[in-house]
């Protein structure tokens, strides 16, 4: 029998390993923009069309190449990075197999242009297919220009892959392009596509570079995480827990290479555990830097999988430094063993015999003096204060967002309160100088011998919340310009959201224009909102649209509830004015009595109530 084993040519060899290293035009782009950056670039440009499949194009002013290195770049496993086996663990730069160039020349069209600071004159390197076409001498700026054409195009079966996905390229090119990005700040970089800017990122700080790219929004809810030990070192930002999202920014690198870990990245959402909602997730931005022969970034083609030799220990240190930053802000409670300011408490000894304290009196106290409250008197200021802290107790609480979906429970209400509230509107419609304005965020006023308090602010949020919604039903709210429009820059997802709720956006008060790269510029906003809190609250907005409600109504509901309780909590103080106007207002809407998330408005107090406090 004939033999049938035969050695593969190495164009062939090249053209299937080529499916490894160069998955898609994103992992091309990748693979050359961490050569620039070995190759001491300080500016990076990178301009795609088509998704990559025409054309890919990588600009440096790094170090160049001399014009034999130029030809040699793309022969298999030629690299400047290691000389010997142990090279590879000892790693200190990114491209380090000598595999990416030859893989990219070996499915595409490649030119590729370079000058050494030293040359008077650069070369170009024309390669076709994985074959050396031609090298010519020619003028080029120091730094390196290369350019990939008609990528896969002869692998058919791989071409035919890549133009099933042609809608998926582009944003898989931007996450490779974001993810050097990060590992990078120093570097300026550019991303162009079909020549259109898409990020213009100059150097920067660490966090400068975070909110170029994710957002000018996320710029106050970034907590830096910083810890040293002698197993690694843990840098970086996490999001506070009230800014958790369905779809979040979560990025982890190790001696400046992404990589992916699933496991490391629960010792960071482990740290919130019980302060975030279920569905949702932090943001974080960690930088781990550890002994290079401690890791083996050596796993996969394409080095986003590493291997750890201390990873258990690297788990508590990353949990231990994220729980510390959150501690900071009071979410995650610090156990602190400091005896010294203690307070002492006495401990019960056998044999030891206690005495009851001492009753005091006061031989002044006078109840008929005219400070004290007669039972038919009107309450004093004293005791309104009282009446209100009691109300407070009861009532006010934390503002927790309850969801739409979930019915508030509501108290029972009988028939004597029924007819309180129906002289309520009587009494506010018709005599609305009743109403008396009582300090911080309360109104009162008498019926029928029974105290009405109402919490203002929760009233306002009512009004608000009706009104939006109104709006959003097929009205138009009322918008105010902006002196000097405010330019914020959104994420990706951010910038879909908003595109896609622009017409809701527009009903709702809010002026904006849309520019590339998630820039906006807002000229005017609704007549409740404040020009300080423009960013913030349209954050928020974003943020309730991206949760994964059923319907669409649902998702109107939140964004009504979020503008109503940013314009109720903008007013910290009222006046007798104010009282009055919301009064009027508040007997309009449809459920008065309680505020959009269910909580209570209005409270009555009784006479006997009143007397039990002066008992």
């Amino acid at each position: 029998m004939a033999d049938c084993i035969r050695l593969l040519p190495e164009i062939i060899s090249n053209q299937i390993k080529a499916g490894e290293v160069v998955e898609y035009p994103s992992s091309a782009i990748k693979e050359m923009m961490e050569n620039a950056i070995d190759a001491g670039a300080t500016k990076v440009t990178v301009n795609f069309v088509n998704g990559g499949r025409d054309l890919i194009q990588i600009i440096d002013n790094g170090c160049g190449m001399s014009p034999s290195d130029a030809r040699m770049a793309f022969e298999c496993h030629a690299t400047s990075k290691i000389k010997e086996f142990d090279d590879i663990y000892t790693l200190q730069t990114f491209g380090f197999r000598g595999e990416a160039l030859a893989s990219i020349a070996a499915i595409s069209q490649v030119e590729l242009t370079t000058r050494q600071a030293d040359a008077e004159i650069g070369t170009k390197v024309v390669m076709s297919g994985g074959e050396f076409v031609s090298q010519t001498p020619v003028a080029a700026p120091i730094g390196s220009q290369f350019v990939v054409r008609n990528i896969f195009y002869n692998t058919p079966g791989r071409r035919k892959f890549i133009d099933e996905r042609h809608t998926q390229l582009p944003n898989m090119i931007k996450t490779e392009f974001r993810r050097v990005a990060l590992c990078h700040p120093e570097v300026a970089m550019e991303l162009m596509s079909d020549r259109s800017p898409v990020y213009s990122l100059q150097s920067s700080t660490l966090l400068e570079r975070i909110i170029s790219i994710i957002g000018q929004s996320a710029k106050k809810n970034l907590l830096e995480v910083g810890v040293e030990t002698s197993i690694a070192k843990i840098e970086g930002y996490v999001c506070r827990a009230s800014a958790a999202k369905v779809r979040p920014d979560q990025y982890m690198f190790v001696n400046g290479r992404y990589f992916k870990s699933p496991y490391l990245n629960k010792a960071v959402t482990k740290a919130y555990e019980h302060l975030i909602p279920n569905g949702s997730q932090p943001s974080f931005f960690i930088y781990l830097t550890v002994d290079p022969e401690r890791v083996d970034v050596n796993v996969h083609a394409q080095k986003i999988e590493v291997r750890f030799a201390d990873t258990d220990a690297i788990w508590q240190i990353i949990n231990a430094a994220v729980r510390e930053t959150l501690a900071k802000t009071g979410s995650v409670p610090m156990m602190d063993f400091d005896a010294e300011d203690l307070i002492d408490i006495p401990v019960a000894t056998t044999g030891v015999s206690y005495q009851m304290p001492k009753a005091t009196t006061c031989d002044n106290y006078n109840p008929f003096a005219s400070d004290v409250a007669q039972p038919n008197s009107k309450p004093s200021k004293s005791l309104l204060y009282d009446i209100v802290q009691d109300f407070d107790s009861r009532t006010v609480g934390q503002d927790f967002n309850i969801p739409m979906t979930a019915a508030p429970e509501f108290e029972y209400i009988d028939s004597e309160q029924t007819e309180l509230y129906m002289e309520l509107e009587s009494s506010a419609s018709n005599s609305i100088s009743a109403v008396h304005y009582i300090g911080r965020r309360y109104a009162s006023l008498m019926l029928g011998g029974v105290l009405c308090v109402v919490d203002l602010t929760r009233a306002r949020e009512r009004i608000l919340y009706d009104r939006y919604m109104a709006t959003l039903d097929g009205g138009k709210s009322i918008s105010q310009q902006l002196l000097f429009p405010q330019t914020l820059t959104l994420s990706e997802a951010e910038f879909s959201l908003l595109e896609e709720w622009m017409v809701d956006f527009a009903a709702l008060g809010f002026d904006i224009t849309t520019h590339t790269g998630g820039v906006i510029d807002v000229n005017g906003i609704p007549s409740e909102v404040s020009a300080e809190s423009v960013d913030t609250t349209i954050y928020q907005l974003l943020q309730t649209l991206a949760l994964p409600h059923q319907v669409e109504t649902m998702r109107r509901e939140q964004m009504a509830l979020t503008l109503a309780q940013s314009g109720a909590a903008g007013r910290v103080q009222y006046t007798q004015a104010d009282a009055e106007a919301i009064m009027s207002q508040l007997v309009e809407c449809k459920e008065y009595n309680y505020s959009p998330t269910g909580k209570s408005i209005i409270t009555f107090i009784t006479l006997d109530e009143i007397q039990q406090k002066l008992s």
